[in-house]
């Protein structure tokens, strides 16, 4: 019998204010979205939490943009992590409360993640660029 390697999920960070309002929005949302809730309640719950001062520029808060790459497929995306109302996929306004949004939080350049989405089906998502929305203060 083979046993196939653990694949370690890569360090995340977040904002103090941050983690405690999507741990609010998660439990919230339990009901009606209990998979990806658990998901990013466990991403906070393992997250390092800093000061938006202290925060590490090049990780993943609500409000930045992100550019990353799927593995399988090659292909780039860039989006921007924002809470449900401000989602527009067409405008590449991605809702935290989506198997992508809860894998990319917290992440910063060059890590990988393997991450469920929307079907189910795991990917491998690497994150390549984060750029801060202009009211995050700078650490």
């Amino acid at each position: 019998m083979t046993t196939r390697p653990t694949v370690r999920k890569p360090r995340v960070h977040m904002i103090d204010t941050q983690a405690d309002a999507l741990s609010t929005l998660a439990l919230a949302k339990e009901d009606d979205l209990p998979e990806i809730c658990e998901m990013l309640l466990d991403e906070i719950n393992r997250a390092n939490i800093h000061t938006a001062k202290k925060f590490p520029a090049d990780a993943v808060a609500m409000g930045s943009q992100v550019t990353y790459v799927d593995e399988a497929s090659g292909a780039e995306r860039s989006v921007t992590l924002v809470f449900p109302r401000d989602a527009d996929i067409s405008a590449g306004r991605v809702s935290i409360l989506t198997p992508i949004g809860a894998g990319l939080i917290g992440m910063t350049k060059g890590a990988s993640i393997s991450w469920p989405d929307r079907d189910g089906k795991k990917r491998i998502l690497t994150i390549i660029d984060v750029s801060q929305p202009a009211d995050l203060p700078s650490s």
